[in-house]
């Protein structure tokens, strides 16, 4: 006997079920992003069983909110004009359906709750104009219902993990500490992809003495939560040797002798520098990082000739310091990796790119930075981006200074203690 809408019943009927099933399969829940689901879904009903079809979500305010169509749109305007009936299909599971018109046209409709365990994600509706809906028709769509709900409960399992695991990032690669009132900061910090790990990127501010303040920008190698432990290690332990007051080349070497007595702990690369805006120089050292820019008051920029030591935890040591003048009027820039390298592209040619960005004239420290991630665009980096970029604050004039020449004159370098 004929199915109800002309579909074969028997095995034909039931070999056409499983057709379906299969290619339900292959072409729903392709990605773990909830809309794209819900579009496969309408999309693949569409195709093969309806003549329309729509899927409304859950809102967070109890509402539904429509994601997807496909099909006929004109048919999904059909509401309920009777009480639907409940139909028991695949093993007992319910569907609702009715009859009614939609734009002057006799029409079907299945709907289908998206349910996960005890909690529902949404709703699908399936209309298919005058003819019905057969019971191996009616099977498909709550079966490809169900697949695509289970999709929905891993992507939300997901959202949730990554909204874990954002926060932490957050704890972790916190606002830098509180530099000298002498020194403007700021910083971003940007996790590369929709699908962002956390990793091993991270800046920091230290306070030292005689109004010098130590910035610090790194990278763990690697991403996951290893990285983030060696990273949280390294930044604690810069805290203690920073303390000590010694010159940025030698906290590198101490801390390099420190990462290689711990075998677990993966290498690094790290950029320090020591400002001290009261005498106008800033000390640079690296291991294995790449230079810092800086940028003058007319926007033009350019790179910090650093020598280039080991990666910390290698043991191997020869790191060296290079001291430069700076003034108020210029922003240092410090970053990591993934702001300016891209996938197949000379590092010459990338930090170049980085050199031709022009921030507007007289641009603040934030207004720096934000030019350089959208010239740059950052948002779309293949690796996390970390920036910190300083500016010593203009000195206000000494009411009671000497004149130049004499015993606490300007002439003198003056220290803020």
């Amino acid at each position: 006997m004929p199915e109800r809408g002309g579909r074969p019943t028997g095995p034909a009927g039931l070999w056409a079920r499983v057709r379906a099933a299969e290619a339900a399969v292959g072409q729903i829940g392709t990605t773990l992003d909830a809309v794209t689901t819900c579009q496969e879904l309408a999309g693949f009903l569409s195709r093969n069983v309806c003549d329309a079809a729509a899927v409304d979500l859950l809102a967070e305010d109890g509402g539904f909110r429509r994601v997807a169509t496909a099909g006929s749109a004109g048919l999904l305007t059909a509401g309920a004009d009777a009480s639907p009936s409940v139909r028991a299909t695949d093993g007992g599971h319910q569907l609702s359906e009715w009859a009614t018109v939609a734009g002057g046209v006799p029409v079907h409709v299945l709907s289908v709750p998206l349910p996960d365990g005890e909690q529902v994600h949404g709703v699908l509706t399936a209309v298919r104009a005058r003819a019905a809906f057969g019971d191996h028709e009616a099977a498909t769509v709550h079966f490809a219902a169900r697949l695509a709900a289970m999709h929905l409960g891993h992507a939300r399992q997901l959202a949730a993990t990554e909204d874990t695991v954002s926060h932490l990032q957050r704890a972790l690669v916190s606002e830098p500490g509180r530099p000298h009132p002498n020194l403007e900061v700021a910083s971003r910090y940007l996790p590369a992809g929709p699908r962002a790990l956390v990793g091993g990127d991270w800046f920091e501010t230290i306070r030292l003495h005689y109004g010098r303040t130590l910035l610090v920008v790194g990278d763990v190698m690697g991403h996951g939560l290893d990285a983030a432990v060696d990273m949280n290690a390294y930044r604690s332990t810069l805290r203690d040797v920073a303390s000590t007051d010694l010159a940025p080349h030698r906290v590198l070497r101490q801390l390099d002798v420190l990462a290689a007595g711990d075998a677990a702990r993966r290498p690094a690369t790290c950029l320090l520098v020591r400002v001290d805006p009261a005498r106008g120089v800033a000390m640079f050292a690296g291991a294995g990082h790449l230079p810092p820019a800086v940028f003058g008051a007319d926007g033009s920029a350019s790179l910090v000739d650093v020598p280039v030591g080991p990666p910390l935890g290698t043991g191997i040591g020869g790191y060296e310091a290079v001291t430069r003048a700076i003034t108020p009027q210029e922003t240092l820039l410090m970053f990591t990796d993934g702001l300016v390298e891209r996938r197949g592209e000379d590092i010459d040619v990338s930090l170049a790119r980085l050199v031709g960005v022009r921030p507007p004239v007289g641009a603040g420290v934030n207004a720096v930075v934000d030019a350089v991630v959208d010239g740059l665009d950052a948002q779309h980096a293949e690796d996390d981006v970390a920036v910190l970029a300083a500016r010593a604050r203009p000195r206000p004039p000494d009411p009671g200074a000497t004149p130049s020449g004499m015993p606490g004159g300007p002439g003198e370098p003056t220290v803020e203690r």
